[in-house]
């Protein structure tokens, strides 16, 4: 299985979409003919063409070079590249090598020596990272989940018998103490049970358990009598993206009827359920990852070319379309966003936006920003811990990575500065073969948010 969040679906062949339309009024949005960031139409995008629409290990080792990028390269071959990861249900979405705390301060992830799993806590906030293994009394299953908390302990879910049981590890001298949670049981054997990603104030974390009909909702750490039932939602859910930084307002991508769109639960008024995005009535409209700071949203959607997942971009409150950059349109790659720069207060096309870019000789990173038209692309250190990192406010990714030279490292990449945006027409927003009443660009005022970003 493999992890839900911050992904789209690899891209179908060009062409299958319509005209579209764009909102030329906007200033940081990108444009289509002449894109600079679309080399097909004559632009200098930061990327190398090859004939098979890949980047080459020699070609990416050269790139990261010009671009002062620690000694790197495609990580297909990593220690790491072939970790089983978390049981989680939704397909086609790469899951993260590790994941990050909130405020960047710790991250976990589950650790091999030789045929033995065990879970591992990386201290990232200290003057040097440094690891600390969390083995129990035997080794881990290939498919055990875990999150760090913000105090520094590991949650760790573990399905035993049918049961998906919860503990806290920590770290006792030699040894490692585990404080039991409890446990929950899915009597349908439909039903799949994962982590979401960890709660913005480190201090609680939640499950999904999605059934046949409906999703349930769980506070696993953090409750008072153990694993409590939240919010029961209508529908088949995965996703998961926190758009406030209380840990409050949660957004899930909920299928109904054959149809996925982004709603918004709150979590504090009994799993309340909002529209939160939908670009029109007829396509599967997903919301990728969120910052409370800026507002801005990263969204897959087949709205302007059905058939074919897109990537695109747009803010929390307003009621200015999605734009869906050519720049971002990588035929035969994946390309799944994992982290947006924090602090940009009001000026969400300023963010930086890390993307993990997975082809046929591995995965590497893209670094764009909406005010831009191109996308800058680098090898990932050896050993990157594939599809984790942590933008810092003043514009530096924190790529967190594994190797035989260095077990518990963190390369810096620091994000290319902004050119000036030039004139040109606008990217597209939906097909304008839709019937005119059909698209709806991100009603976000509709829900109950517009208090929680100010543009």
């Amino acid at each position: 299985m493999t992890t839900p969040t911050c992904a789209i679906e690899p891209t179908a062949a060009d062409g299958a979409g319509g005209e579209v339309s764009g909102n030329p009024e906007y200033p940081g949005d990108p444009g289509e003919a002449g894109d600079p960031g679309d080399p097909d139409e004559g632009g200098a995008a930061e990327r190398t063409p090859h004939a098979d629409g890949v980047i080459p290990d020699r070609m990416l080792a050269d790139r990261m070079l010009a671009d002062g990028v620690p000694a790197v390269g495609p990580t297909a071959e990593s220690p790491t590249s072939d970790r089983p990861t978390a049981d989680r249900p939704a397909a086609g979405c790469p899951a993260a090598g590790c994941v990050i705390t909130a405020n960047g301060a710790y991250a976990a992830r589950l650790a091999r020596d030789g045929d033995s799993w065990f879970p591992e806590r990386w201290t990232l906030d200290g003057p040097e990272p440094y690891a600390v293994p969390l083995p129990g009394n035997q080794p881990e299953e290939p498919g055990t989940e875990v999150q760090p908390m913000a105090d520094g302990r590991v949650l760790i879910r573990r399905l035993i018998d049918g049961r998906h049981v919860f503990s806290l590890l920590y770290p006792t001298g030699p040894g490692t103490g585990e404080l039991p949670l409890g446990g929950v049981e899915c009597p349908d054997e439909g039903t799949r049970l994962h982590l979401l990603p960890p709660a913005p104030c480190g201090e609680r974390a939640y499950a999904l358990a999605v059934g046949r009909y409906t999703t349930a909702v769980w506070l696993v750490a953090g409750g008072s009598f153990g694993p409590e039932h939240v919010a029961e939602i209508p529908g088949r859910c995965s996703g998961g993206v926190w758009l406030d930084r209380t840990g409050r307002m949660l957004a899930l991508d909920r299928e109904i009827a054959g149809r996925t769109k982004a709603v918004v639960v709150d979590l504090e008024r009994g799993g309340e359920v909002s529209p939160l995005l939908q670009i029109s009535a007829d396509s599967d409209d997903r919301l990728l990852l969120a910052d409370a700071d800026s507002g801005l949203l990263l969204i897959g959607s087949d709205a302007p070319s059905p058939g074919e997942t897109r990537l695109g971009w747009g803010v929390l409150g307003s009621t200015l379309p999605v734009r869906f950059p050519e720049s971002l349109r990588l035929p035969d790659l994946t390309v799944t966003p994992f982290a947006i720069q924090p602090g940009q207060l009001l000026v969400p096309e300023t963010c930086a936006v890390a993307l993990r870019i997975d082809g046929p000789f591995g995965a590497w990173v893209g670094v764009w920003r909406p005010a831009e038209r191109r996308l800058h692309q680098f090898a990932a250190p050896e050993g990157w811990l594939t599809g984790s990192g942590l933008w810092t406010a003043e514009g530096v990714l924190r790529l967190p990575y594994a190797s035989a030279a260095e077990p518990c490292a963190v390369a810096l990449l620091t994000a290319p500065i902004a050119d000036p945006l030039p004139e040109g027409p606008s990217e597209p927003s939906a097909p304008t073969e839709r019937p005119p009443a059909a698209p709806r660009p991100v009603p976000l005022q509709q829900a109950p948010l517009g208090r929680l970003v100010t543009n």
